[in-house]
């Protein structure tokens, strides 16, 4: 039966020489945690590996599609897709590609003096399967991330910043509940956000202010304020502004209302005040604005 290490299509791989593995051991940010080799294996038919003699590193493998298996202590373990497995130092291992269905993988050895405390205890592969909030594309990004910076070289910059995303990455697969749940926290503040914008677009015409928005949305001013203007970069006042001038100018467009029944209709019932924000917004007043030819 063939078998073989590397080589595929598509691979890519790095092998950090002993020289900058040194300078990462002697380095206090990275002596914690770092890599030394690391790769990229899609679908390798026939991949196999046999370690009889012990190697010093960590092995971690993360079977994205396809299948595979691993040997431990005697004991044959089956992955799946869309799980991962850590081999410990010193162990005698194997590991390889299904015959049938052969594994794509993302594969990086790594050491350090807190390398094991991102290493769960655990009896066989530990499956992450796609869910709601699983952001499993993020963390493949923050994998190719470490890639991009070590293929330009190995600067100690370079070298300290795969690390930092290394820890990154392993700290989404060991506080795994975490990682998720921080991406629901964005999600309900972007929920958060387009109901604000959605309920300013059904009060176009209503003098609203920030406490009656945060009071329709059940949150606080402070916390409503915050997530809004970090979202969209503008304040929900300064938003709600502009979508009352967008609906002003396509009223100005496409109806024949004067001015100051247009300023009613957008909540704004001072006809000066309207012209004043207005002429701030669009560089020109409502009358000019009329004047100018469209399309």
């Amino acid at each position: 039966m063939l078998r073989i290490k590397d080589g595929f299509s598509g691979e890519q791989a790095f092998v950090l020489p002993p020289a900058y593995i040194r300078e990462m051991e002697n380095n206090p940010l990275s002596a914690v945690l770092h890599i030394t080799d690391i790769g990229y294996y899609p679908r390798a038919a026939h991949h196999y590996r046999l370690r009889e003699s012990p190697i010093c590193q960590y092995v971690f493998i993360y079977n994205v599609h396809g299948k595979g298996w691993y040997e431990l202590d005697g004991r044959r373990y089956d992955v799946l897709p869309d799980s991962y497995f850590v081999l410990p130092p010193g162990v005698p291992h194997s590991y390889g590609a299904d015959d049938d269905d052969p594994w794509t993988i993302y594969w990086i050895h790594f050491k350090g003096s807190l390398a094991g405390e991102f290493v769960m205890s655990h009896n066989g592969p530990v499956s992450i399967r796609p869910g709601m909030r699983s952001r499993i594309r993020q963390r493949i990004a923050l994998f190719e991330e470490i890639m991009s910076t070590l293929e330009g070289g190995y600067s100690s910059e370079s070298l300290l910043y795969a690390c930092s995303v290394f820890h990154h990455f392993l700290g989404s697969l060991r506080y795994l509940i975490q990682y998720r749940d921080a991406a629901e926290k964005d999600s309900r503040e972007d929920d958060i956000v387009q109901m604000a914008i959605r309920y300013m677009n059904e009060n176009i015409a209503k003098p609203l202010k920030l406490s009656d928005i945060s009071r329709h949305l059940g949150c606080s001013q402070s916390f409503f304020s915050s997530i809004f203007s970090g979202s969209t970069g503008q304040s929900p006042i300064s938003y709600f502004i502009q979508l009352k001038i967008k609906r002003a100018c396509s009223l100005l467009d496409f109806t024949s209302l004067k001015i100051n029944q247009i300023c009613h209709l957008v909540g704004m019932n001072d006809p000066y005040y309207f012209s004043r924000i207005f002429t701030r917004t669009m560089g020109v007043s409502p009358r000019k604005y009329r004047e100018i030819k469209k399309g």
